[in-house]
């Protein structure tokens, strides 16, 4: 709704709306948002524009309030100081959400994707699409009264999701029982946002990929592991979707072949899920939840110490065959099932160096700690990333 008073036109706060960026305009941002404060003449350099059109584009974006003008920097005694261009983060705010089997997890972020408020909500008992994306809006909603400039809204979720006509349709969510589902287009007709629905492992490894435990690293493998276990990959900077955009399926590699190994629910034995998930691992240790098979173990349960070093041998054997394929230059490990890791890491570092090429090398790999609302903040990057990555990749024009 617009406002007239005294000659000055107001826009009431719930109608703003990220403005339409051409590719130019986004590839400038991008690089401030990803790389941090840069001169006019390193921006030129990075992106490949003339001064004259990096003059334009930046002043477009400094009147957009997306960056601002900032210090002056030497170059070390000499040429011209040169004047920096930083992002403003409070300009925009993202929105995102993360769907479990009973929960969801939302946060908001501002442009650089720092968290500034998150919640939690019970997913209606029924798991009814119409039930929960109706419980989407009343979140959104919600968060619109405290955040005036929300640009965009991001969903990820265990399962898969592929491009359609309508939009991204997640095609099958085991822990929600979903098969065929628009969601995109249902989350966008309550929430009236631009609506990015992803994989969570995928939006986990854009989040850490922009700005997390990845951040300068071209080549990228995250593993997130807990009910079930998906990985993401990044090869030069660009995330690896496939042909139908559910890459990173790796929990029926097979990592061990005795006929009294442990078997995954769809039968299969000896596979990394029948050894790796929490449900995997808890039922192997005749456990009752993680924590009580972890404790079991360190206190010389051979049944225990079996099925939480079975656990972490099988995931660095998994590790190693996603280092052998992709030669990432870093290794991320997340996950609810990250005790099973970091309480039998030898375990670990003897599965991975038993199946690891020598020819390989050593890769930093990265155990880091988790929340569900890190898959709800990488949700939001996500939907940063929708807004501000050039349109046609690589091939960017400054018109």
């Amino acid at each position: 709704m617009v406002r007239e008073h005294v000659g000055v036109t107001i826009t009431t706060a719930h109608q703003w709306a990220w403005p339409e960026l051409h590719d130019g305009q986004r590839a400038v941002l991008r690089e401030v948002l990803v790389h941090g404060s840069r001169s006019r003449a390193d921006l030129a350099r990075r992106t490949g524009f003339s001064r004259t059109s990096l003059t334009r584009l930046t002043r477009d974006l400094v009147d957009l309030q997306f960056i601002v003008e900032g210090e002056i920097r030497s170059k070390g005694g000499r040429g011209r100081p040169s004047e920096m261009l930083d992002l403003r983060p409070e300009s925009a705010q993202f929105a995102g959400i993360k769907l479990t089997g009973s929960a969801l997890y939302a946060v908001v972020t501002d442009l650089r994707a720092n968290v500034i408020e998150s919640v939690e909500h019970e997913l209606p008992r029924s798991k009814a699409v119409p039930e929960v994306v109706a419980l989407i809006g009343r979140v959104i909603d919600d968060v619109r009264a405290r955040h005036h400039r929300l640009a965009a809204l991001g969903v990820c979720l265990a399962g898969d999701v592929e491009d359609a006509d309508g939009g991204a349709e997640v095609v099958d969510s085991p822990f929600l029982g979903w098969d065929r589902v628009p969601l995109q287009r249902l989350v966008e007709e309550v929430t009236s946002l631009p609506t990015v629905v992803s994989n969570d492992v995928q939006a986990l490894t854009v989040g850490h990929h922009w700005f997390g435990a990845g951040v300068g690293r071209s080549s990228l493998v995250v593993v997130a592991f807990g009910a079930g276990i998906g990985a993401g990959l990044v090869v030069h900077d660009e995330l690896v979707r496939g042909a139908r955009g559910h890459p990173g399926k790796v929990g029926h590699l097979l990592v061990s072949s005795t006929e009294s190994g442990p078997v995954c629910e769809r039968g299969h034995r000896g596979c990394v899920s029948a050894w790796v998930t929490v449900p995997a691992v808890v039922a192997n240790a005749g456990a009752i939840d993680l924590d009580d098979a972890i404790r079991r173990a360190g206190s010389g349960d051979p049944r225990a110490q079996a099925a939480v070093r079975g656990g972490a041998r099988a995931l660095g054997a998994a590790v190693a065959y996603l280092v052998d394929l992709v030669d990432p230059e870093k290794v991320i490990v997340t996950g609810e099932g990250l005790p099973t890791a970091r309480g039998a890491e030898d375990a670990f570092l003897e599965g991975l160096g038993a199946r690891l090429d020598p020819a390989s090398g050593a890769v930093p790999i990265d155990f880091c700690d988790f929340d569900f609302a890190d898959y709800a903040w990488a949700a939001s990057i996500a939907a940063i990333r929708r807004v501000v990555q050039p349109l046609d990749g690589e091939h960017v024009s400054a018109a």
